[in-house]
């Protein structure tokens, strides 16, 4: 029996710094390689250490398949290959290798000392890294090795984000990545074939919650900003550069042009231009709404939404801001949090998940006195928490599961009591083993199999017309008998002839030969009572199988088919041939045989009866 490992090194009962190792088929496949943000120091970073103490990765890893470009599942992927050390395939797909770069550069700026420029990595070190990339397209299968092969499924979450299908001989696994289920104003839903995979990695975020409608929210949203900026405040919402930020931006643009509201917003992030260009390059990873009126209006070329500059900040007046990063853990996000936090007129509304021990995970948890570089800030300003996450809820997870219909269930990429909750409820109502493993924890799934055989057609005609026949109430199984052909490591069961064909063989057939001689000449005309035997020791209602008894000449019959025999020879001689796989039929009538003799032959007369394999003779 064979077995899949997981030991997940990120993201095991926890949420950020998304890596998974499994083991199948003997090979070795890193899913993810991210970052975790609450962290500063090298616990950030995945704990390489357990697939090797010392000395580079490249002989353990067989290929790292990255799901897509968000930090928390990319962003540790130049230190592994160029500070650790890696030399194997990265598979991505092409929006995430074009967009990925860009918010690697972001961190890397972000996050480099300014005094002794150290980072995490260089930018020589991306560059490096990006090389290593091989680009996949949606539904591509790609050959990685052999008998082993990838294949890419829309995710939605953000542009370019897939799932993975991965086969290793006998053996396949799903793993999401993050996914959504729901379309929004400018993605798709998340969709997948019914592969039924011996194992479903999938991402657990939002696993405990079912939310309200998409459009709710947006009402609940435009509502709090309005009010807001009419009150002369400022509205900050923290989000990523890629993924909720065109949301956002799209939903603003459309109402505040409906409502004829002339308030400044802007996009404090360097990367929003960039951004909204490979969002266009792309347009077919987007909804069908925003492809099919693409040649008439690009809806990323926004009107109303403008570049931040830092002088802004201290601008009187009304305004909303989307800044990065989404966690506020750095960057402009952070930094316009600490200036308009305390005054109690601003706003803050977090759109997305947090991970613990960040400044946003933290505000949502009711805290409002923060220590920033020895000075203490109260946060006056209004807090909001407006869900607009790209994750699957617990019902559109649940709904993938029914989908993919898998052997087992894997949670990773959730908090542990949210898992507690799926879990319970994929093994309750959906009847499948789930699995919650921490990090450094290695889970092992058995996962048997049996050996797939293509048959051909013609064999399966032949057990049809062999039973067709047979009285359908009687219970008996027919057995399919054929020669089996290993080719292109497929498995084929085949018609002899046909493998003989395939093979350039020439057909012999071994003969077998029963001759009964007798003192007494038996005639020909004999024959009709030797028929009425058979035929009644033949299909007696003892057996189950009935035969077919026909008449060939006067001193030749064939039993079924010419698979046996039987001729009287001029001396009244009995002959009968049969091939080795009628060996129990030509015992039978060997004997009813003899007992016909009995009859025509006095009890002065002594039979003799000898059987010999004759050498091969062609029927």
């Amino acid at each position: 029996m064979s077995e899949i490992r997981i030991l997940p090194l990120g993201a095991g009962q926890d949420v950020g710094r998304s890596c998974i190792l499994i083991t199948m088929g003997g090979k070795n496949i890193m899913l993810d390689c991210g970052l975790h943000m609450g962290f500063h120091d090298d616990r950030r970073f995945p704990d390489f250490s357990i697939i090797c103490k010392d000395g580079p990765l490249t002989p353990y890893i067989h290929c790292v398949i990255i799901s897509h470009f968000h930090l928390d599942h990319c962003g540790a992927l130049p230190y592994m290959t160029e500070v650790v050390g890696y030399n194997g395939p990265l598979y991505m797909t092409y929006p995430t290798k074009a967009i990925c770069p860009l918010l690697l550069e972001d961190f890397r700026k972000v996050t480099t000392d300014k005094t002794t420029q150290q980072g995490p990595y260089t930018t020589e070190d991306i560059k490096n890294c990006m090389k290593k990339v091989i680009p996949v397209s949606l539904g591509q299968t790609v050959k990685v090795d052999t008998d082993f092969e990838i294949k890419a499924y829309y995710a939605g979450h953000v542009l370019g984000a897939a799932m993975f299908h991965i086969r290793v001989g006998q053996q396949t696994l799903v793993y999401t990545g993050d996914f959504n289920t729901t379309a929004d104003r400018h993605l798709g839903s998340a969709h997948i074939d019914r592969c039924r995979p011996d194992v479903l990695i999938t991402e657990s975020t939002y696993g405990s919650t079912v939310r309200d409608s998409r459009r709710a929210r947006e009402r609940d949203f435009m509502a709090k900003v309005v009010d807001c900026v009419r009150t002369g405040g400022k509205v900050l919402v923290p989000v990523f550069a890629v993924g909720r930020a065109q949301e956002l931006c799209i939903l603003l643009e459309t109402y505040l042009e409906r409502m004829n509201l002339n308030v400044p917003i802007y996009f404090a992030s360097g990367l929003s231009e960039k951004v909204n260009t490979y969002y266009s390059l792309f347009v077919s990873w987007t909804n069908e709404k925003i492809q099919s009126t693409f040649h008439q209006k690009n809806i990323f070329d926004f009107k109303h939404i403008k570049p931040w500059d830092r002088s802004y900040v201290e601008q009187p007046g009304a305004m909303i801001v989307f800044a990065s990063p989404g966690m506020l853990h750095a960057g402009y996000s952070l930094h316009l949090f600490k200036k308009w936090a305390p005054d109690e007129k601003n706003m803050i509304i977090i759109p997305g998940y947090c991970v613990a021990n960040t400044v946003g995970s933290k505000l949502l948890l009711g805290q409002r006195r923060f220590l920033f570089d020895g000075k203490e800030i109260e946060a006056k300003m209004q807090v909001h928490y407006m869900s607009f996450s790209a994750h699957a809820d617990a019902k559109g997870i649940t709904q993938l599961i029914r989908q993919c219909q898998p052997s087992n269930v894997v949670l990773v990429h959730g908090e542990d009591l949210v898992m507690d909750f799926l879990r319970g409820r994929v093994q309750d109502e959906l009847k499948i083993p789930c699995f919650k493993p921490a990090n450094g924890e290695t889970i092992i799934i058995q996962t048997p199999h049996g050996v797939p055989v293509d048959i051909e057609p013609g064999l399966v005609q032949q057990l049809k017309e062999e039973t067709a026949d047979v009285n359908r109430s009687e219970k008996r199984t027919k057995q399919m008998r054929g020669t089996l052909i290993i080719k292109d490591g497929r498995l084929r069961l085949v018609r002899p002839s046909t493998a003989m064909n395939e093979l350039g063989l020439v057909h012999h057939a071994v003969q077998f030969h029963s001759r009964f001689s007798s003192t007494t000449n038996i005639r020909p005309i004999q024959l009709i009572s030797l028929i009425e035997l058979l035929e009644r020791k033949l299909n007696s209602n003892d057996n189950e199988i009935k035969h077919r008894i026909i008449l060939i000449s006067d001193n030749l019959l064939h039993i079924d088919n010419q698979q046996l025999r039987v001729s009287i020879e001029s001396n009244g001689d009995i002959d009968i041939a049969w091939t080795l796989n009628n060996e129990l039929l030509g015992q039978q009538v060997s004997s009813y045989i003899k007992s016909f003799i009995d009859q025509y032959t006095s009890t002065a007369n002594v039979i003799t009866i000898s059987d010999s394999a004759a050498s091969p003779d062609p029927m």
